[in-house]
């Protein structure tokens, strides 16, 4: 990884999935603009928020997509990411760094 990107592995697919009540909502169906979740896999050396294992969030309109040994990751700027949820709490500290 070069300067300040992110591989991340997106959590959920692209095709159908469920709401809170249950009901499935086809791949087809229209959805206005919506934030993505992912996994950060890969980290550049100027990195200074985001570590590997950590969940950021970004929009899935302004990726770049790369396949790697058969699995599709995708590629962010630092600056991309809208927020990030980790495992490390500082004391008085919410986890949630945005």
């Amino acid at each position: 990884m070069l300067h300040d990107r992110v591989l991340v592995r997106q959590d959920g697919g692209e095709g159908e999935r469920r709401s809170t009540a249950g009901i499935v909502i086809p791949a087809t169906a229209s959805m206005g603009r919506r934030l993505s979740w992912a996994t950060a896999v890969g980290v550049g050396p100027n990195v200074r928020s985001i570590v590997v294992g950590d969940r950021v969030l970004f929009d899935p309109d302004d990726r770049s997509e790369v396949e790697l040994h058969g699995r599709e990751y995708v590629l962010l700027r630092e600056r991309d990411v809208h927020a990030v949820a980790a495992v490390r709490v500082e004391p008085d500290g919410t986890g949630l760094y945005l």
